[in-house]
């Protein structure tokens, strides 16, 4: 059974391209066939066929919705969410913050993953555990906005110098399931347990 593992940072080098080359825009916005490069915030005036000209602007709304196969939720805009076949039927998806808070979702499809929540705890926090920090856990319980609960650990890692809150918690069928799991710092909860609130109140599952 593959574990969750920390997601690895990749960065991408691209190389400049010759003087005087206009930068490369994140989107491209298309009205009646006619196609502009451009970014979120910024406005452009474009001609349209027939001559007429119009003043176009893209903006980035606040929040998005994410959709697996047998799952939804509401995150921020700005923050992406990637995915990773990890073989054996599971797929993970993850979403992390530039403060490292991270929320993952694995999608079981052979199995009910339920039972593996004191299993993943104990991957994720072992190399804290065996430097000296202080593992508490309490069993825990999500009741989502259609009624469905969740069953799994809500755990602390406690250092000297920091603190790390976990919550992991599944759903399942006979041979299918979900498993959610939370991580966020202590010295970060002020900013970042909304976005882990949001995650809890717009979650939705398809099964």
């Amino acid at each position: 059974m593959r574990m969750v593992s920390a997601a690895a940072l990749t960065l991408i080098a691209l190389c400049a391209g010759p003087a005087g080359a206009e930068d490369l825009k994140a989107f491209k916005l298309t009205i009646d066939g006619v196609a502009v490069d451009i970014d979120p915030g910024e406005s452009t005036t474009i001609t349209l066929p027939g001559g007429k000209q119009s003043k176009v602007t893209l903006e980035r709304n606040d929040f998005a919705t994410f959709s697996g196969d047998s799952f939804s939720f509401v995150h921020p805009s700005g923050i992406s969410v990637t995915k990773t076949d990890l073989g054996e039927n599971i797929t993970q998806y993850l979403m992390a913050s530039a403060l490292g808070t991270i929320v993952v979702v694995q999608e079981y499809g052979k199995m009910n993953p339920v039972s593996l929540n004191q299993l993943m705890l104990q991957e994720m926090t072992r190399e804290s555990v065996q430097a000296g920090a202080e593992l508490t856990q309490q069993p825990t319980t999500r009741k989502l906005a259609d009624g469905k609960e969740l069953t799994g650990i809500r755990a602390e890692v406690k250092t000297r110098t920091d603190t790390a809150h976990f919550e992991i918690v599944g759903f399942g069928l006979a041979d299918q399931g979900l498993l959610f799991i939370t991580r966020v710092a202590g010295e970060d909860a002020a900013t970042e347990q909304p976005l882990i609130d949001k995650f809890w109140e717009s979650l939705k599952l398809k099964m």
